[in-house]
């Protein structure tokens, strides 16, 4: 799969998760780059502050919404708050994930299993729960969340990430199949290995220059965000370039 070389996204507005570094920011920037008006949402104030000026330089624009993404009820307020501006919803992009600690499932603490999950999963699914009737009065909502390799890989003392990529992959098909008859498409993108602080985190020993970036991969998402995408329910993998359909069984 290729990015179409002039996408335009004109008049169209697109929440970004996690969009103060990393794939998030990367993506934002591509997004506005488009021509989409960006709400920027992430914990840090400052990190988005400097997305905003980076934004305005491209001769775009944003909106800033400093929100943890446990705090469930902001979700909701967000979703009223762009109602009321805006009446819909084209772009969502759940893209704010955490990794949580590499170790033997017998060793994860119970706080550390519920904040992976309510990151990974139980936030994103706020966000579609919120957001689904926004991307409804959408002429062509787009609903795009970040996955990982380790949802089918599932390695050794990497147990709450699997299982919390397993679910939103499980969570994003749902999705994609109660909306197929409707002008939304739900899609997940495997980012692999890129130059993220996560991947710093997860490989401290791994050379970063040997990695693509998130500025590599945000193209691609942006061409998923495009009215014009067709697919839903599949997962881009971007190692690979290709989409993958995942297996399914009576």
């Amino acid at each position: 799969m290729t990015t179409a070389s002039q996408t335009s996204l004109a008049g169209r507005v697109a929440v970004v998760t996690g969009a103060s570094r990393g794939i998030g920011r990367a993506t934002a920037l591509a997004l506005a780059k488009a021509g989409a008006h960006v709400v920027a949402v992430a914990r840090t104030q400052g990190a988005l502050e400097e997305l905003d000026d980076a934004i305005r330089a491209v001769g775009s624009s944003a909106t800033l919404v400093p929100l943890d993404l446990t705090d469930y009820d902001a979700i909701d307020r967000l979703g009223a708050g762009l109602h009321e501006r805006w009446k819909r919803l084209d772009i969502v992009v759940g893209n704010a994930g955490i990794l949580g600690n590499l170790t033997p499932l017998g060793h994860v603490t119970p706080k550390t299993w519920a904040q992976v999950m309510d990151i990974n999963v139980t936030a994103n699914w706020r966000l579609i729960r919120s957001f689904d009737p926004l991307l409804r009065a959408s002429d062509a909502g787009r609903a795009i969340f970040v996955t990982s390799g380790a949802a089918q890989k599932c390695k050794a003392y990497w147990g709450p990430y699997s299982v919390s990529k397993a679910a939103l992959d499980a969570l994003v098909r749902t999705y994609a199949a109660e909306t197929e008859r409707t002008p939304i498409r739900a899609m997940l993108v495997n980012p692999g290995p890129l130059r993220t602080d996560m991947r710093r985190a997860a490989m401290p020993g791994e050379d970063p220059e040997t990695l693509r970036t998130p500025e590599d991969l945000a193209p691609h998402i942006v061409r998923l965000a495009d009215p014009a995408w067709t697919e839903t329910g599949r997962i881009f993998d971007f190692p690979s370039d290709r989409l993958l359909t995942p297996r399914m069984a009576d």
